[in-house]
């Protein structure tokens, strides 16, 4: 890294973080989602703005880009904090001399150009036990955290799934990695109640939630973050069987991610949606009639696993978006109510969104044709009648 790239990688982990927070701790006991106008509080915006374009602007050129492809992904980051923090505090002008550089650096990784969950959860290299973030907050770190090891569990999850195909549904190895499967997605579900329990509605609400909104680089606007952007939650669903490739709604979630997600991750995606899902596979071989003592094991796990997947899907919709996105935007501004979500359509379209795929990974019957419920159901009528 060069002297430029030290310099904005300090301010980012110093100045930037206390500016944030100053101005986050002014509008927290305003109870508002911003302040405007007053001039103390200005001239902090001003200040991050200014200095941060200057910051970039000396790390900017492109010959001076990390040759690491995890360097130069982590620094698009760091870009992205600043972008993402102007956009929060309002500020316009100053911040458009970081677009050149996070579109070069986007360029050249296949990925959109701004910050996402990635680049604060596991491409985030900590430094003296302090990752980058916005603002000191400790609901901040929480929210980091908590979300960033639900996606370390769902990468074990999806890990542990997608070696199965190579050893068949009824191979006792598969009874291993199914368990391990079962597992992570228990890991899911403890992460998901801690941070339930341990974050704050209000400071979520206030002052975490609006740096995650979409913003410009360049002429164009890119959606806000989303902890969900990786793809190994999707590679359990399509590896589980219970969500299809085929099916246009799913198909239109996976488009959209996938420049939001870390390059590696794109790589993995495609992968899944090629996979024979393990429910056919299981179909098939129950389909026999003769299901062996390794192979009802094995099915039953299968079927363990789907209900976990389902469990921690509907837990994160119902305690996590609900009260912290629904219930306190109830209770919003009306001139805020256009600018509620990180990924642009209005907040009912994006719950209705968010409840599809939780019916879907939950297998409820849906009147489309591309739920699992029907098949699960088949699997355990297979296995009630089958012999061992």
């Amino acid at each position: 890294m060069n002297n430029a790239l030290d310099d904005f990688d300090r301010w980012v982990r110093t100045d930037f973080v206390e500016l944030n927070t100053r101005l986050e701790e002014a509008y927290f006991a305003a109870g508002k989602q911003i302040e405007r106008g007053v001039a103390e509080l200005e001239a902090l915006k001003e200040r991050l703005a200014l200095e941060g374009a200057e910051l970039v602007r000396r790390a900017g050129p492109a010959d001076a880009a990390p040759r690491d492809l995890d360097a130069r992904y982590e620094l698009l980051g760091s870009v992205g904090l600043y972008l993402g923090a102007c956009r929060r505090h309002e500020v316009e002008g100053p911040q458009a001399a970081a677009w050149p550089l996070a579109n070069f650096l986007a360029s050249s990784l296949g990925v959109a150009p701004r910050f996402v969950f990635a680049h604060q959860a596991l491409f985030n290299q900590a430094v003296g036990d302090r990752f980058r973030t916005f603002t000191s907050l400790e609901d901040e770190r929480n929210f980091i955290v908590y979300n960033g090891l639900c996606v370390l569990a769902y990468q074990r999850t999806a890990a542990a799934l997608r070696r199965i195909a190579t050893l068949g549904v009824s191979s006792p190895l598969a009874a291993y990695l199914l368990r391990e499967a079962h597992a992570g997605l228990g890991d899911v579900l403890d992460f998901s109640k801690t941070l339930s329990k341990n974050l704050d509605v209000d400071r979520f609400f206030l002052n975490i939630r609006p740096y995650f909104k979409s913003y410009r680089v360049g002429v164009a606007e890119y959606r806000g973050a989303n902890a969900g952007d990786f793809a190994a939650i999707n590679e359990i669903d399509v590896l589980l069987g219970l969500c299809s490739p085929n099916d246009p709604f799913y198909q239109a979630v996976l488009a959209e991610k996938y420049p939001y997600m870390p390059p590696e991750d794109q790589s993995l995606l495609r992968a899944a949606v090629l996979a024979e899902p393990l429910l056919d596979a299981f179909l098939r071989e129950t389909a026999t009639g003769s299901v062996t003592p390794q192979l009802r094991e094995n099915t039953e796990l299968f079927l363990a696993v789907c209900r976990r997947h389902g469990a921690a899907s509907a837990y994160h919709h119902h305690r996590l978006v609900a009260p912290f996105l629904q219930a306190p935007a109830a209770h919003a501004p009306q001139e805020d109510h256009d600018d509620l979500t990180s990924s642009g359509p209005p907040l009912d379209v994006v719950v209705a969104h968010l409840g599809r795929l939780v019916d879907l990974r939950s297998a409820k019957a849906r009147a489309d044709a591309f739920g699992a419920r029907a098949s699960l159901d088949g699997l355990r009528d297979a296995l009630a009648g089958g012999r061992s």
